[in-house]
């Protein structure tokens, strides 16, 4: 098991820690309703400010790589080739996840990804996603910008390899992740910061954040 931080959490917030899972794709583009698909997922299972489990693998959906994300992702063709199908790793993926609930970096993207493979499968999906990248806008605004490899940066989180590669950018996201609840916790003196309250504030708007945040640490929010 790998130990996010010992400094992310006191005594009484690591008591309530849940167990979520952080996801993350790679795919052949922006968007599955122009055709694009998945080629890779890894998923962590963090609880207590570890990574207790991890899932991670190439996938095969049958459609070929652009030249440009091969060169942002350094996943090619040939990669894909030998990868086992898609059906098989989205199987096994949500059997993975099950209930748990989701967290990923800007997660508009990868929930538009988890929902159109597993509906490729005729397998609903009732996941919620939590977004790092909603709540970092949120707790860290004079970031000069959001991006996963900037806030790891800003907030000295480790980066254990290559951006854009789904694992290494799961376990960021996993990091970012403790921290942001770290850094609730002890602004607003909230006891339990889990993934419904951090869902809630990333629907507020920044300036009635703090206000919505000193009531929550009134009452049990």
């Amino acid at each position: 098991m790998q130990l996010l931080s010992k400094l992310y959490f006191t005594r009484r917030v690591f008591l309530k820690m849940e167990t979520v899972a952080v996801l993350d794709f790679e795919t052949t583009g922006l968007s599955p309703n122009f055709g694009d698909r998945a080629t890779e997922i890894a998923i962590t299972l963090v609880r207590h400010g570890q990574v207790i489990d991890r899932f991670q693998s190439l996938m095969n959906a049958g459609r070929r790589i652009p030249a440009e994300v091969t060169q942002i992702t350094g996943i090619t063709n040939a990669m894909i080739a030998t990868a086992p199908p898609v059906a098989k790793v989205m199987r096994e993926a949500c059997k993975f996840v099950g209930n748990t609930p989701v967290v990923a970096h800007n997660a508009s993207f990868d929930k538009k990804f988890w929902e159109a493979e597993l509906a490729h499968l005729s397998i609903p999906s009732s996941s919620e996603f939590a977004c790092t990248m909603l709540l970092a806008r949120r707790i860290y605004p004079n970031s000069p910008n959001h991006r996963l490899a900037t806030l790891v940066q800003l907030l000295g989180l480790p980066q254990t390899g290559r951006a854009h590669r789904a694992m290494v950018d799961a376990e960021m996201t996993s990091h970012l992740w403790c921290r942001i609840q770290q850094d609730v916790s002890k602004t607003y003196r909230i006891q339990s910061v889990n993934h419904q309250l951090l869902m809630r504030i990333q629907k507020v708007t920044r300036t009635k954040m703090p206000v919505f945040l000193n009531a929550c640490s009134n009452s049990s929010c």
